[in-house]
């Protein structure tokens, strides 16, 4: 067996120190990259929580690290479409001005659950444009910015005519509804997915937490009264660039409470969107909650989300990164932001340096593929050829397959990233943002038998000739 590492001659860009002494575990695995889980594990139940402590715990560093990161519209707009029934959702919606699931945030929240997301919960529409629509209206293609509801307004407003669908969106949610997907057939259970957030008590909020609900993730947190829902309106340009305009509304007031942590000490994966950071009431919230979560066990996985983002709030990443992270999922540009690294630095050497402050890294580039950092190397996984159509929600997808593999037990680094960076090819050919039912089963079905055996001992070459290499 063997895996292709890169290396790097030099750390010099490492300027954070720790001040607590890191003990060696010796394992009789001849790669730190591959790993066998205990035999005791239950194959019926996805992974148990031993199974992802033992993996984590040959990669962990300490805890709490001492460093200095600088050193080193309300309703839908109806001339639009939609599918997959999402008139009918939002019909519903409307008449009902809420659609409420008691059982869901009264009843069963306190179930165990595999994957709890906290993030914002923004309803997307999404619509292809050409390059003049964007100078219209003075719009810069390729970034992301929050406006106001007047702005909102006048861009939907310009979009009168065009295709364009409303989908329940969010970064977050995209990667939510794609782990959900993937565990909903084979041997193993489906996987318990939910998220938290903040809706209005708005038409939008009742078909937000409609839609989430058809694709098996729960949505916990309560709607807000007389609250807004956020939007995101996506504009994909014929080159696959994508053009994004986020209107808050109601997503910036997420409060940690007791029922949010008592959900989070039931879960054995909190994953926190890196959106939240740019919020004003979210930072102590993120905190709190990352703090829930390693008193019980859970790991915490952060999603650098964007590079803007990062360079307004960079202190408080790394307060998060670097006290209570166990895995960090990043494009290079993110990656480099997080690291302070010149733009002509590698994503290589990204994925290197922050693997030596979390357990794993995710570090994706684009058509050249992408990288899994770990003790100070990275594990290449080459690129999954694909025609691109829409490049939005790539990342997510990518970061679905690596939570996936974590909680069905994959103790092959490089067969990981093969899965998950097939799932983001998967979703960069097709318009849209959601990784489709029919796809996941597909995509999932070849791993499904040594997902199920509880050794969780994989070959690197496991699917090789089913799955084109990422």
């Amino acid at each position: 067996m063997s895996v292709s590492l890169v290396s790097i001659s030099s750390l010099s860009h490492i300027r954070i120190t720790t001040t607590t002494t890191t003990t060696t575990t010796t394992t009789t695995n001849s790669s730190p990259y591959l790993f066998s889980f205990p035999s005791t594990s239950n194959p019926n139940c996805g992974c148990s929580n031993s199974i992802i402590t033992s993996f984590f715990t040959r990669l962990r560093l300490p805890r709490r690290l001492c460093f200095n990161p600088h050193d080193g519209p309300q309703l839908f707009q109806q001339d639009g479409t939609a599918s997959d029934g999402d008139d009918e959702l939002l019909e519903e919606a409307q008449q009902q001005q809420l659609v409420e699931d008691k059982d869901e945030t009264h009843g069963v929240v306190f179930r165990p659950w595999d994957v709890l997301g906290l993030g914002q919960a923004m309803v997307d529409f999404s619509g292809m444009v050409d390059d003049q629509f964007l100078v219209n209206l003075d719009l810069e293609k390729g970034t992301r910015k929050l406006v106001n509801h007047e702005v909102r307004g006048r861009v939907l407003r310009a979009m009168d005519g065009c295709t364009y669908k409303a989908a329940a969106g969010g970064s977050l949610s995209n990667t939510l509804v794609a782990l959900a997907r993937l565990a909903s057939k084979g041997p193993s259970r489906p996987l318990n997915v939910a998220m938290a957030g903040s809706v209005g008590s708005d038409p939008l909020g009742g078909f937000y937490r409609a839609k989430l609900r058809r694709a098996n993730v729960h949505f916990l947190s309560a709607p807000i009264k007389d609250g807004t829902t956020g939007t995101v309106i996506v504009l994909t340009t014929p080159d696959a660039q994508r053009t994004m305009l986020a209107y808050q509304g109601t997503s910036s007031t997420v409060n940690f409470d007791q029922c949010l942590a008592k959900i989070i000490s039931n879960t054995k994966i909190l994953v926190v969107e890196g959106y939240l950071f740019e919020l004003p009431d979210t930072i102590k919230m993120i905190k709190q909650a990352c703090e829930e979560a390693c008193r019980s066990g859970s790991l915490v996985a952060v999603t650098a989300s964007d590079v803007s983002c990062i360079e307004r709030h960079y202190d408080e990443y790394w307060e998060i990164v670097g006290n209570y992270a166990d895995i960090v999922f990043a494009n290079s540009d993110e990656a480099r932001a997080l690291c302070d690294f010149a733009s002509e630095e590698s994503p290589v050497a990204a994925a290197r340096y922050l693997s030596h402050f979390v357990s794993l890294v995710s570090v994706t580039d684009g058509p050249r593929g992408s990288y899994i950092g770990v003790k100070g190397e990275a594990v290449y996984i080459p690129p999954s050829p694909c025609v691109p159509v829409d490049t939005c929600g790539a990342g997510d997808a990518y970061a679905s397959g690596v939570l996936y593999g974590i909680l069905r037990g994959v103790s092959d680094l490089k067969g990981m990233g093969t899965l998950a960076a097939r799932i983001a090819a998967t979703v960069v050919g097709q318009q849209g943002t959601r990784l489709r039912v029919q796809d996941a089963v597909k995509l999932a079905e070849p791993f499904a038998f040594h997902f199920g055996s509880s050794t969780g001992n994989i070959q690197s070459d496991v699917g090789s000739d089913h799955i084109s290499s990422f």
